[in-house]
């Protein structure tokens, strides 16, 4: 049917449908799903780190340019399904549906040797029941937060999963006592960002010379650069009065237009600077770093800078948050630290005059200043090593290995009811 080729080309697999994709044997290949950016990037490396220890291994799977340079055969493009906008959202349930039904049958008609999932709780704790009744390892690399909310999804995990490799510290004691096989691998982040750090961040300091110098990264998506960055610019305003010689820089996600971000920057009394594509070593040269809880604040800590965490979403949102969440902390760094070593401001909090508070304590405070860097530094230990892909790799072969091994066998069972598939986990 003309619509139907025509999805299967928006999935990105060039329009074959899901009965084209019958492989001469399963053996020795890999399906990897993962549903968004970073997904998409740490299973590249995984992806690179199993080709170093076997060529021959084939991988397919749901991702999209990191994946596919890699040398994935990318089945279904994931940055196809993250629509954008109200109105189409319909549509990209639409398309997740779709492509999990998909993948179901790819699983059930190929068998491969192995499928590895990254994250994307909703839709990938569903697929591993898929493969789990095909008879087919799972292996979870990056948990779902669920030790954050909703933590009796580990008990599907537990049913699914053959093996969890989680990248936070205190994941695999939650998940060790829920009965999962598990093994901490360490932050993926050490593996990328010892690589950036090599990387001359004299140039920033020498364009940018301001003292202090400070970063201000209000995140990746529209909803918060539209409600943190006028608390930022009100932040820089107070800030470069109190401080005449101070300069403010702010590196552009790759998901967010530097247009877009400089309309909200038009302040008559403070110059900030957009840069794209050179975030990190915009932290590095930078004396304290205004944050967006996320992935960032982790990233900071890496790089061992002072910050200040800010945090907004809709009060609804917020409200349901609290009743759900079961964290003491809202940023990642604090959470990994297991105790508040940077200042986080939530909601009404995060409003440009304590912003602006709470930097000029960590600039003044010499004292305070170093406790936040040593506890920095603990808290980057606690990632762990360097090496997360390469571990993700070698326990993938010794599963697949292992599988080979054993008698022909397993069982097959029923495939779930493709209206259990989301909300399932």
């Amino acid at each position: 049917m003309k619509g139907e080729t025509a999805f299967w080309t928006h999935l990105g697999n060039g329009g074959r449908r899901g009965d084209d994709w019958l492989l001469d044997s399963g053996k020795g290949k890999i399906l990897m799903v993962a549903g968004e950016a970073s997904g998409d990037l740490h299973g590249s490396r995984a992806v690179k780190a199993l080709r170093r220890l076997r060529p021959e291994v084939q991988v397919y799977g749901m991702g999209s340019e990191h994946m596919r340079q890699a040398g994935v055969e990318v089945l279904i493009d994931s940055s196809r399904l993250a629509v954008v906008g109200i109105t189409e959202i319909w549509g990209r349930i639409r398309g997740l549906l779709q492509a999990y039904l998909y993948l179901k049958k790819f699983i059930k008609k190929n068998k491969p040797s192995l499928v590895i999932l990254i994250d994307f709780p909703d839709f990938n704790i569903s697929l591993a029941r898929t493969a789990k009744e095909a008879g087919v390892d799972v292996l979870y690399y990056i948990s779902p937060q669920i030790w954050a909310w909703r933590s009796g999804r580990v008990k599907k995990i537990a049913q699914r999963v053959d093996k969890m490799c989680v990248i936070l510290p205190f994941e695999a004691p939650f998940y060790q006592s829920a009965g999962v096989e598990v093994e901490f691998v360490g932050h993926p982040l050490l593996d990328i960002l010892g690589a950036e750090r090599q990387v001359d961040s004299s140039l920033i300091r020498s364009e940018f010379k301001g003292d202090p110098l400070i970063a201000l990264l209000p995140g990746s998506r529209e909803r918060e650069v539209k409600s943190l960055i006028p608390e930022m610019v009100r932040a820089a305003e107070i800030l470069s009065q109190k401080k005449p010689g101070a300069k403010f820089i702010l590196p552009a996600a790759p998901s967010v237009e530097a247009q877009e971000i400089e309309t909200f920057l038009r302040s008559p009394s403070v110059n900030i600077s957009v840069v794209e594509g050179k975030t990190y070593e915009v932290i590095t040269a930078s004396d304290l770093v205004i944050v967006a809880s996320g992935t960032a604040t982790l990233e900071t800590a890496i790089l061992g800078k002072p910050m200040v965490i800010v945090y907004q979403v809709s009060p609804l949102s917020y409200w349901v948050g609290k009743i759900l969440v079961k964290v003491d902390w809202i940023g990642l760094v604090n959470i990994v630290a297991g105790k508040g070593i940077v200042p986080e401001l939530l909601q009404k909090e995060a409003k440009g005059e304590r912003i602006a508070a709470e930097a000029l304590r960590i600039l003044d405070d010499e004292a305070y200043r170093q406790e936040m860097i040593e506890g920095l530094a603990e808290a980057k230990k606690k990632l762990g090593t360097p090496g997360a892909a390469e571990k993700v790799a070698q326990i993938a072969i010794e599963m697949i290995e292992a599988k080979q091994s054993d008698p022909p066998g397993g069982c097959s069972g029923l495939l779930p009811r493709a209206d259990n598939y989301l909300p399932e986990s």
